[in-house]
């Protein structure tokens, strides 16, 4: 049991550690290619207070870095999680914000009876 344990050990950490050394590469370029400013906010940043800075991926995949930047925005930390709280907050609606609920009422479900009652009294 424990050589399974460790061999999923094993896997996680080369998953995480090839994540790092990807967000590693396209934070550099992306610090490189834009302005030290936030998207959002237009908070600027210094070498001071850099790690706050955070790329953004604006198609919320992770695995698509193109080289000239046209998928990553830098959005300070704060500005970073509001914009994945909104996608969350979205998911979590799912098809009900897509689609509303079926209206049940039908304010013309007797309108012919009382059409004929009408024309009945007069």
């Amino acid at each position: 049991m424990s050589n399974s344990n460790d061999r999923l050990d094993k896997i996680v950490l080369e998953a995480r550690r090839n994540a790092e050394q990807r967000e590693r590469g396209y934070r550099e370029q992306a610090l490189k290619l834009f302005p030290w400013v936030c998207g959002r906010c237009a908070r600027t940043f210094d070498r001071s207070n850099l790690r706050q800075l955070e790329v953004h991926h604006k198609n919320g995949n992770h695995h698509d870095n193109p080289a000239d930047g046209s998928n990553w925005e830098l959005l300070c930390t704060y500005c970073h999680e509001h914009e994945h709280a909104k996608l969350k907050d979205m998911e979590g609606r799912g098809d009900r914000a897509a689609a509303p609920a079926a209206a049940t009422f039908n304010p013309f479900a007797d309108l012919k009876a009382r059409m004929e009652a009408k024309k009945g009294e007069g």
